[in-house]
């Protein structure tokens, strides 16, 4: 029983390996990636569309009202980065249902990855919205002594992504494999459809984190407007 697909090794030259891991990874990206350009290959502004047409609107939609919900302006903005995080997270556990095929989620270099995306994305939009030096200024907030400690926040939130995705993903694929070895029939497919679920579920996790961090990131301070003046009567 493998733990990560990085146990699975197709190909290795010396120091070179191609680890299931990165096999895994590059499928799942051009499956997307010719998914994307097949469906909008020929997208309909009229009354009649297409099944799949209309399903990709469906899930832009509903990611779109995610990161307006959580409090992110102009959600389009930031649609690239955290809609392709999710569909990638969802799409590598639908595809447990392929036979043959790992989730490179479950391997921690790929978690660890997708969260340094995050870490690396989360100052990019906020210097982009708030200018350089009011973003570096919110790390010294209230007090310059928070400083060592924002800084902490940022690094341990990351990790704290990595491994949680990477557990709950790894967690699932062992609870299946032992159900398999005593229960080959009934409880397997229980599980799958389980793993299904808690699969989509940690892709909305980590995806939802990410834009939290994005807009705490990102928001800016309205000026003190002072006492209102009462109105004359």
């Amino acid at each position: 029983m493998r733990l990560s697909p990085d146990e699975l090794i197709f190909w290795h030259y010396g120091a070179l390996k191609l680890n299931g891991t990165i096999a895994f990874t590059w499928v799942l990206m051009l499956v997307l990636a010719g998914g994307s350009i097949i469906i909008t290959r020929r997208l309909s502004t009229g009354l009649e569309r297409s099944r799949w047409q209309n399903l990709l609107e469906i899930i832009v939609t509903g990611i779109e009202d995610q990161i307006a919900d959580v409090g992110l302006r102009a959600p389009r903005t930031y649609m690239g980065f955290l809609g392709t995080l999710f569909l990638f997270i969802a799409t590598a556990t639908l595809g447990t249902i392929v036979p043959g095929f790992e989730p490179p989620t479950g391997s921690l270099s790929t978690t660890a990855a997708l969260a340094l995306c995050v870490l690396v994305v989360v100052p990019f939009y906020g210097i982009s919205e708030q200018g350089i030096g009011a973003y570096l200024k919110s790390y010294a907030e209230p007090t310059i002594i928070m400083l060592p400690f924002n800084i902490i926040s940022e690094l341990s939130r990351t990790l704290a992504l990595a491994v949680r995705l990477f557990g709950n993903m790894m967690s699932g694929t062992m609870i299946l494999a032992i159900l398999l070895t005593i229960t080959p029939f009934l409880f397997p497919i229980a599980m799958s459809a389980l793993g299904l679920l808690t699969g989509m579920v940690q892709a909305y996790i980590f995806s939802i984190l990410a834009a939290v961090y994005i807009a705490s990131a990102t928001r800016t301070r309205e000026p003190d407007q002072g006492p209102a003046t009462p109105a004359p009567q």
